[in-house]
């Protein structure tokens, strides 16, 4: 019983502190590179998304929520979604 606990506690913590590094932008799009699957917002920040990302439905001007986490400096987006 006490190892199902210490183990309960050490995935809580585990995955607990993965989500802490997850983050949203919201903003208005200011440019698009698709060949290198890169979106800056109106806030100045470059999200760069996963290469099989289609990013061609997307507008500039549109006002989208990004989903992303930062990796060596970068901002690695995971999901792009139309604003409400």
């Amino acid at each position: 019983m006490k190892r199902i606990i210490i183990s309960t506690i050490a995935a809580t913590a585990l995955f607990g502190a993965g989500a802490a590094f997850a983050a949203e932008a919201t903003g208005s799009i200011k440019s698009i590179d698709a060949k290198n699957h890169h979106i800056m917002l109106d806030n100045g920040q470059t999200y760069t998304f996963p290469s099989k990302t289609n990013l061609s439905q997307l507008k500039v001007g549109e006002k989208v929520k990004i989903n992303y986490q930062n990796k060596g400096g970068r901002h690695e987006a995971s999901a792009v979604a139309p604003a409400m």
